[in-house]
């Protein structure tokens, strides 16, 4: 049914192995592959010296070491979430106490929606441990040590889902909520297809065109790829099997 969308699953990172991406950009992923996490949780690491790290992962010792020893003699100032699902935030109270960083994201886990007469739920993969030192208004600016991240709400995959636009360049890190190898699962409580597609339509007047998910490779012209994103959304909306799905 995604066969309109030109995925990319091309992706050659090792697990726990960290790569520079961009000057003053690292990712590293976890060896967590999986149907819903694909080859596994991609955490990035901006900056150099005093930095930020955005989604530390599922609670997975082997990728919080490597993560804290890719980091070593570095001060982390900063450790931001794109949403509460299990596989992004939960590692975020480890580093946390291994860095004194504080932590930002949206806000709580939370239902998107409630669910109907006579619906079952799901998605239920909540992580509702975490608590964001700084809950997040969009539009509000996260600074640091040479760069600068604008918080973009973008409520679908979960209520709380949130996008980081890097200012002044053309980044944006769109966690779950565009992916380069798949569309993502939108589906009660957790998620709310009315909210994914505000949010894919909002990206559309932004003006980023590289974006780097939580899963998989960083997509290219990603206007276009939104487009591709709305337009299989719409063709699906009168499927009631498709309709709260990939």
């Amino acid at each position: 049914m995604a066969d309109d969308i030109p995925f990319d699953r091309n992706f050659n990172l090792a697990p726990d192995t960290v790569e520079e991406v961009r000057p003053g950009l690292r990712r590293i992923m976890c060896n967590n592959p999986g149907p819903m996490t694909f080859k596994g949780t991609v955490t990035y690491i901006i900056g150099r010296g005093r930095v930020a790290i955005i989604d530390p992962g599922p609670r997975d010792e082997p990728h919080t070491a490597a993560l804290l020893d890719a980091v070593r003699g570095e001060t982390v100032t900063h450790i931001l979430v794109t949403h509460t699902h299990r596989d992004h935030s939960p590692a975020a109270a480890q580093v946390k106490a291994s860095t004194g960083a504080t932590t930002y994201g949206e806000g709580m886990h939370r239902a998107a929606r409630p669910l109907h007469v006579g619906e079952a739920a799901q998605l239920e993969h909540g992580d509702r441990d975490f608590v964001p030192d700084h809950a997040l208004a969009d539009g509000e600016i996260v600074t640091g040590d040479g760069w600068a991240l604008e918080a973009v709400t973008t409520p679908g995959h979960t209520a709380n889902h949130m996008a980081y636009a890097l200012n002044g360049t053309d980044v944006l890190f769109s966690g779950d909520h565009v992916m380069a190898w798949s569309t993502p699962v939108v589906a009660p409580p957790d998620g709310a297809m009315s909210d994914y597609m505000a949010s894919l339509e909002k990206l559309t007047r932004r003006h980023e065109t590289t974006y780097f998910p939580g899963h998989g490779g960083a997509i290219k012209d990603a206007p276009r790829f939104v487009q591709h994103f709305i337009r299989h959304r719409r063709a699906r909306e009168d499927d009631p099997a498709g309709a709260e799905q990939g």
